[in-house]
């Protein structure tokens, strides 16, 4: 309860207090300017959040007003300040009391108030989401040159292990497009170690092939030392710098880091939030556009047509992550809030985003390669429901421009990822799947408007790539791969030589019932034979030596 504080004030001299307390209410505001990337975090949701700017805006006003007004009379009033007391006067403790309950009173009241403004945000952005995008009765062409054949894991284990630097490391991988136009793994190499992050710079990037089983490419860019950059503290750093040059924005996506003629640069893509009025007030996120970094310090803020313009940033990542993940994720809501409620709610026409299996390794939405190089965000939509794992739809975002597509399977059950994992496995019996080998890193590709899930198939070490395995999401057909040459042949539609290929029916094909698998005294498979659901066959051991002839039963 909110005591009354009606004649509670001292007379104090109006002019000096007030001035003295906006003096020192100015430096205030002045030390934190100069700290403003420390309270971003703080600042940020008072802006562009319904709850933020109701608890934080209202308990700023009150304590601000506070700050400034005469001390309160405490006399016969019991103020036990505890420990504050020792420090602070009765009246300031007796207003640090009210600026906690008013605190606590608008925080309850943002939570209840979050609740329907967050729904209210999802459908709105559901609803923004689905009128920009573009439906298409095909997939998109794959980029055959640019597989995505080498799993992070595996790029991270061998990267590391190929490079030696004594007071330097190399910081989370991610997807950037070399000079050449291959895709690959890309590393800052940072400073490690407290001391070092302190003193010492960003020596540069690395950038690690990802489109090749054999013969990699790992490129280290390491002779330019990064005046601003990732794994340098305060004011030295990459991040202090962006919230220091554009605070009224989201950094929430990892850098992407690259090479231009030579010169290593590093791009981060910008979240914005937007308010909505209507049905009552709330943000959805919008593409604010982006900040470059050159190795000399200099931070670029560009929009987001500034960016689609640069010529440094031709062929690079820049549409936020994070901005697709909501809005892939906010599609449940685009029949309404109502259809998608738990109880009450009929679920007509909702979509999840498919789920993919603990170890897959990666995450939706797919960052794969279109033909013409074109980056897109692939996300893959299944049916709602926990039973439900066939795809549904599937969305291409451009990760140049934004600009959505979505395919409708119109009622065919297409296989999922988590399914295609479990087809790899089962159509190989021999391997010590969890012991020796896993399944990882499914990512969508498309063989003459066909959809096909492309896993890896790697030892749990995460030392090498054993094979690629494609799974046909119509058919069930499994792919399995064993080169470079035999997977850019298959993405391009083209034959495959048969010492290239491996190829074996769905364990749920139609007509197979189970395989009998005939296998050598040392545990390896010869034979690998069909038996369908009315065959009953036998099997009887017959010496070499006997003939087919006298070898048929009395």
């Amino acid at each position: 309860m909110i005591p009354d504080l009606s004649g509670r004030f001292e007379t104090v001299s109006t002019g000096p207090h007030l001035a003295k307390r906006i003096a020192l209410l100015v430096a205030a505001c002045g030390l934190l300017y100069v700290l403003r990337p420390l309270v971003h975090g703080l600042v940020y949701p008072i802006v562009y959040s319904p709850t933020g700017l109701l608890v934080g805006g209202v308990t700023i006003l009150v304590a601000v007003g506070l700050w400034l007004a005469p001390p309160l009379r405490t006399e016969g009033r019991d103020v036990d300040g505890g420990s504050l007391g020792l420090f602070l006067s009765d009246s300031a403790v007796l207003k640090l009391y009210l600026v906690g309950t008013i605190f606590g009173i608008t925080v309850l009241i943002g939570f209840l108030y979050s609740v329907p403004a967050g729904m209210v945000a999802e459908a709105t952005l559901a609803d923004r989401t689905m009128s920009d995008s573009e439906p298409i009765d095909g997939f998109p062409e794959i980029n055959a040159d640019n597989p995505r054949i080498v799993p992070r894991a595996v790029a991270d284990v061998q990267t590391r292990g190929s490079t030696s630097y004594r007071t330097h490391r190399l910081g989370p991988s991610d997807i950037a497009r070399a000079e050449d136009g291959t895709l690959a793994w890309s590393y800052a190499i940072e400073p490690d170690g407290p001391r070092n992050k302190l003193l010492s710079n960003q020596r540069g990037v690395l950038l690690s092939d990802m489109t090749r089983m054999e013969n990699r490419s790992i490129t280290a860019y390491d002779d330019q030392q990064f005046a601003v950059g990732e794994g340098m503290y305060l004011q030295r750093g990459a991040d202090w710098n962006l919230k220091s040059t554009d605070f009224l924005t989201r950094y929430y996506d990892d850098a992407v880091e690259f090479t231009h003629n030579g010169t290593a640069y590093m791009y981060y893509p910008k979240t914005g939030h937007e308010w909505q009025l209507t049905p009552i007030p709330h943000t959805v996120p919008v593409w604010d556009g982006g900040a470059l970094i050159s190795p000399d310090g200099t931070i670029t803020h560009l929009t987001p047509q500034q960016a689609q313009e640069n010529e440094i940033l031709e062929g690079q990542r820049l549409y936020p992550l994070y901005n697709t993940e909501r809005e892939m994720g906010s599609l449940g809501f685009r029949n309404g809030i109502i259809n998608q409620l738990p109880v009450v709610g009929a679920h007509e026409n909702e979509v999840e985003v498919a789920e993919l299996p603990a170890g897959a390794g990666n995450n939706q939405p797919f960052v794969i390669d279109l033909d013409g190089e074109r980056m897109s965000y692939v996300t893959a939509m299944e049916p709602y429901g926990e039973d439900s794992r066939g795809l549904d739809e599937i969305f291409f975002v451009d990760a140049t421009t934004g600009e959505s597509r979505y395919f409708a399977s119109e009622g065919e059950t297409l296989t999922g990822p988590e399914r295609a994992m479990g087809i790899v496995r089962s159509a190989d019996s021999q391997t010590g799947w969890g012991d020796n080998f896993v399944v990882v890193e499914p990512v969508p590709v498309f063989i003459n408007d066909e959809l096909w899930w492309h896993s890896k198939v790697v030892p749990t070490d995460n030392t090498d790539i054993s094979r690629n395995v494609f799974v046909n999401a119509d058919s069930g057909e499994a792919v399995s791969l064993m080169t470079t040459e035999a997977v850019q042949s298959f993405l391009a539609g083209e034959d495959v030589d048969d010492e290239q290929v491996e190829t074996e029916p769905a364990p749920d094909s139609e007509g197979v019932d189970y395989y009998i698998v005939i296998t050598d005294s040392n545990g390896q498979e010869i034979e690998r034979i069909p038996v369908g659901p009315d065959e009953n066959p036998t099997i009887e051991y017959v010496p070499a030596s006997q003939t087919a002839e006298n070898s048929s039963a009395p």
